[in-house]
C-alpha cells in the first residue's frame, strides 16, 4: 500500500488543498490518514479509484 502526500494528491487531482478538504468534509473524496503529529497522507488506491469514478461518470454522460 502506498501513501500519497498532500502535494502528490494536489498534483494528481489538480485541486487546491482547500478544495480537497471541502470534498473530504462532504464525503466526496477519500479521507486522509493521520500518519504523525503533523503529517497526513491518502491511500493511493483510494485516490486512483476516485479519479476512475470521475472518468466513468464522464463516459456515461456521453
Amino acid at each position: 500500500m502506498k501513501m500519497l502526500s498532500k502535494r502528490q494528491v494536489t498534483e494528481l487531482v489538480l485541486y487546491s488543498p482547500q478544495h480537497i478538504a471541502r470534498l473530504e468534509a462532504a464525503g466526496k473524496f477519500p479521507k486522509r490518514v493521520k500518519l504523525g503529529h503533523n503529517r497526513v497522507g491518502w491511500v493511493e488506491n483510494e485516490v486512483q479509484d476516485w479519479l476512475q469514478s470521475r472518468i466513468d461518470a464522464r463516459d456515461q454522460r456521453q
